[in-house]
């Protein structure tokens, strides 16, 4: 079978470039990888700042105040990262895939405005009361300013997936040629706008959303808990457990159905997630790893170790019957990066379960009312936090490259979207821009991340660490920082 056409290096004297396409791929890749981390902080952290806003005007206890005003200033640094991040990925359709612009202009155009004008402006406006009108506006105005900044990041998420659901399992539209291009019309905006995908993606992202931000609260909270117990810090890690608590088996139910419909719908794709190369019976791989190098980058039955349950693959795909046919790559033409899609999903439902673990682990902690005075615990949950964006990430991988060579499934594919005037050495001087700039937006949110953990822990007293308790991953706090 033949791979994905990434038309590998370019040569230009002895200087190599990526081709146009892979540089696109990967510039538009790491683009939307770094925003997501930001649009998600966003989305996850709206039920927590609801209910932080919430307790303290109605409680008026200094815990949830603190938290209240914490957690904001984080969404707040949050959203002005996602927009910085996300500006640039509406021109990259323009400058890297016009061809995909021409196409589906009419088609994504409005969901991306819908986004900026009901969204975007609805969270800016309201996020400055929260952070500037706690004394300004009535206690019932400043709950009601919580509840729309969350409302406008849900809302920012179901526009913006309006669109690439769209590009998954595209709905309401016919082809036709204007001015000798032919192009998608727009025919039917609710079948367009609510397409087979929509609820799945939707429900999928915004839950993973919230375990990502439950396992950075949590982390942040047992952290702080560890260096000095709180009533504020131990009220947060609760609630990160009791919302891990839901959300993470959740997350497992529903991906299990979400798999069904995708291969229902991108069969190349489900067969691209478990390696499935011939057309037949399939089996589920609970664990894989590799017996040579080779598995690495092409895993197949014959050179990976498994732990496999017969049948349940076709089990999974068909809703019940073990010996249902499951379409294998050998039957396609072109297939999208096997390895990338097969590992990532792999380390996606890898974490999916470590969540589970941790969400049980600590309901039983908060049942015998010993969260805050497990140190194993602590370090658990601060060494996890960064794995919900982990498997968020690699959950976005499975989706978008197992796509290819598709960037509208079964109608535009990616090398015909991509500009036919670019360079490999533009696309590639860009593709190092990008990396370098937004690395630099993502260590400028760690550090002010740092800077709010710093500052509350002087605001509790606590200036240096004592040389017997564990210090964990974060910088340790000193006097000179």
């Amino acid at each position: 079978m033949a791979p994905a056409p990434l038309l590998g290096p370019v040569y230009h004297g002895w200087v190599a470039f990526l081709s146009p396409e892979l540089a696109s791929r990967a510039q538009f890749g790491w683009t939307i990888s770094v925003h997501i981390i930001f649009a998600s902080l966003s989305i996850g952290l709206a039920p927590f700042i609801i209910y932080f806003t919430w307790k303290d005007v109605r409680t008026d206890q200094e815990r949830f105040a603190r938290l209240r005003s914490f957690w904001v200033k984080v969404f707040a640094a949050g959203f002005v990262m996602g927009t910085v991040t996300g500006i640039p990925m509406s021109f990259q359709f323009g400058t890297n895939f016009p061809r995909f612009a021409e196409v589906a202009g009419e088609l994504i155009g409005g969901p991306l405005a819908f986004e900026a004008k009901m969204a975007f402006f609805l969270e800016a406006v309201f996020l400055g009361v929260l952070l500037y009108g706690r004394d300004r506006v009535r206690d019932r105005t400043y709950i009601l300013s919580s509840v729309l900044v969350g409302f406008g990041a849900w809302l920012s998420g179901f526009w913006i997936l309006v669109v690439n659901a769209w590009m998954q399992t595209p709905r309401g539209y016919e082809m036709v040629t204007r001015n000798g291009v032919e192009v998608a019309r727009l025919v039917d905006p609710v079948a367009a706008f609510l397409t087979p995908r929509m609820p799945w993606m939707y429900v999928h992202m915004i839950n993973a959303s919230v375990i990502s931000v439950a396992l950075l609260v949590g982390g942040v909270s047992a952290y702080i808990v560890w260096k000095r117990e709180t009533q504020a810090w131990n009220t947060a890690l609760k609630l990160a457990v009791m919302l891990l608590l839901v959300s993470a088996p959740l997350q497992a139910v529903h991906g299990d159905a979400y798999a069904r419909h995708v291969e229902d719908t991108q069969p190349q794709k489900f067969a691209a997630m478990e390696a499935h190369y011939e057309t037949g019976r399939a089996d589920l791989h609970l664990l894989a790893f590799p017996k040579s190098p080779d598995a690495i980058t092409d895993p197949r039955a014959e050179n990976l170790f498994t732990v496999s349950l017969p049948g349940v693959g076709s089990f999974l795909a068909s809703g019940g019957d073990f010996d249902a046919e499951v379409v294998g790559l050998n039957e396609y033409e072109e297939n999208p990066p096997v390895a990338l899609v097969f590992w990532s999903f792999r380390m996606m439902v890898g974490l999916g379960f470590l969540f589970i673990g941790l969400a049980l682990w600590g309901g039983y902690l908060t049942y015998r009312g010993r969260l805050s005075d497990s140190d194993r615990y602590l370090k658990t949950m601060v060494a996890a936090s960064p794995f919900g964006y982990a498997a968020m990430l690699t959950g976005w991988y499975v989706t978008e490259i197992g796509r290819q060579p598709w960037v509208i499934q079964d109608e535009l594919r990616t090398s015909e979207a991509v500009s036919a005037t670019l360079s490999g050495a533009e696309a590639t001087l860009t593709l190092t821009g990008f990396v370098v700039v937004y690395t630099g937006l993502v260590l400028t949110a760690l550090y002010i991340l740092r800077w709010l953990i710093q500052d509350e822990l002087q605001e509790l007293g606590i200036r240096e660490p004592s040389d017997d308790r564990w210090h964990g991953p974060l910088p340790r706090v000193s006097d000179d920082d």
